[in-house]
């Protein structure tokens, strides 16, 4: 079969060699700030390299041999042990979450703080639309004691899905507490068929934070696949040109990949970056069409090494599901699916990350499916190109009971799962509904539908019991 199918290319293959020379330069010259001593400690012996004020100068040889040792794809599964993804090899796959402390509902759009009832009703949400294969964590739970919201939140991750979790612990001294609680819950380790994939970020510029690579060690120990994702403000932590911030955050990621294989060599890891931009008139931080140029870019140097990626939802602008919302979340879905990403993880927050929207979910969902026709092209081939059928009914006449058209018209063209295809009669005769309205009620509906796993009840006894013995609460 004749598959014609679209790609974006950003940068030729003697830029992106340029670009990692510039990346080689930072990290061999200006090296970066390590805070934990015993991370520092262990490059200093196992790399036989000399750190100063805590930072460390990592030499190109030490790079590319972690760049080698680095595996290429990922197996990823699901919490009952069924295979659902293999990163690195497969196209773009999206999730949904991001570590939002209110809640956005989907009745009329006001804020609350972020609640456990929440956490749970986002993760059914995001299980039940086919187009999320991850479900990130959605939320800081503030509904119950402060030092507890990363378990009871946790809990309600794992217990109210069976999809590939992406982990966000907001205490660091609390994520080997949340790993032990999953694996009471799961019954064995996670590091066997693993479903739960953290996610750790440095500071820019160029520190690694000690709870970061702290927990990157934990977590690798236990044999779990880690996301090594920075996010830069340009114009304040990373320089304001594209490709100052694309050297600076590529410096970061391959310092990251460096510490991973020198704790455990072959450990799998994902690298990627949230480019936004910092305005300096409103102290806000913002996607720039720029920003999504830059995640092409990382996209094409993690092909160049051989690294899967985990890049951008184009998430957190717009004041909920708005057309602001709406014009980044297109432009960051389908380039990102045009080029070499891997994993986009964190889709449905809004009012710069602070809120997360179940609307959003929606809504998105539908850019997805959208997204999707345009990647996967069409077939180019004799049947489908249907020269004879074009010959036998010729001009003037109609294809209405053409066998292209009735083998195809269910699935011929994309029909929306929220919006009526209306025309301007039907549109009036409905009361003139606006599309917003019609997706807040689509939400409700969905929402009010999410089936409950078959354990929930039992994960959350033995999850509730275990925080209850551990915390003495």
């Amino acid at each position: 079969m004749n598959n014609v199918r679209p790609r974006l290319t950003l940068m030729t293959e003697e830029q992106v060699r340029e670009a990692h020379q510039n990346v080689l330069k930072v990290l061999g010259q200006t090296g970066v700030r390590v805070d934990s001593p015993a991370i520092l400690q262990m490059l200093e012996l196992k790399l036989k390299l000399k750190s100063q004020d805590r930072i460390i100068k990592f030499p190109a040889e030490v790079v590319e041999e972690a760049v080698k040792s680095a595996p290429k794809t990922i197996d990823v599964y699901d919490r009952r042990g069924e295979h659902k993804l293999k990163l690195g090899e497969d196209r773009l796959r999206f999730g949904v979450g991001v570590t939002a402390l209110f809640y956005q509902n989907p009745v009329d759009e006001t804020l609350d703080i972020f609640k456990r009832e929440n956490f749970r009703d986002l993760v059914r949400l995001g299980s039940l639309l086919k187009h999320y294969d991850v479900i990130s964590t959605v939320g800081i739970v503030r509904d119950v004691p402060e030092e507890l919201g990363d378990m009871y939140g946790s809990l309600e991750h794992i217990a109210n899905t069976v999809k590939p979790l992406v982990l966000l612990v907001s205490d660091e001294n609390k994520f080997p507490d949340v790993l032990d609680m999953f694996e009471t819950l799961h019954g064995r380790e996670l590091g066997d068929k693993p479903f739960v994939i953290p996610y750790f970020n440095p500071v820019s510029p160029l520190v690694m934070n000690a709870g970061t690579v702290d927990k990157m060690k934990v977590a690798i120990e236990r044999g779990l696949p880690v996301i090594f994702s920075n996010y830069s403000m340009a114009g304040a932590s990373t320089p304001l040109t594209p490709a100052g911030t694309l050297t600076l955050l590529m410096a970061e990621l391959l310092a990251g990949l460096v510490i991973s294989q020198t704790i455990k060599k072959g450990a799998q890891i994902l690298l990627g970056m949230l480019p936004v931009y910092f305005d300096m008139r409103t102290m806000l931080n913002f996607y720039d069409p720029q920003s999504i140029l830059i995640s092409v870019a990382c996209s094409e140097m993690m092909k160049y090494y051989g690294v899967p990626h985990c890049s951008t939802s184009g998430s957190g602008t717009g004041w909920g599901m708005d057309l602001i919302a709406a014009d980044t979340y297109w432009m960051n879905t389908l380039a990102l699916l045009l080029s070499h990403g891997h994993l986009a993880p964190f889709i449905g927050d809004s009012l710069g990350s602070k809120s997360i929207s179940p609307t959003t979910f929606v809504h998105v969902h539908e850019i997805i499916d959208q997204a999707l026709r345009i990647h996967n092209g069409f077939q180019l081939d004799d049947v489908n190109s249907a020269v004879d059928e074009i010959a036998k009914v010729g001009p003037g006449k109609s294809f209405l009971n053409q066998p292209s058209t009735l083998k195809n018209y269910k699935t011929g063209y994309y029909v929306s799962g929220v919006y009526p295809r209306y025309s301007m009669e039907k549109w009036i005769e409905a009361g003139q509904p606006a599309a917003r309205q019609v997706l807040r009620q689509k939400t409700q509906d969905l929402m009010a539908s999410a089936p409950t796993p078959e354990d929930y009840p039992d994960f959350i006894a033995r999850g509730e019991e275990f925080i209850r013995r551990k915390f003495s609460v």
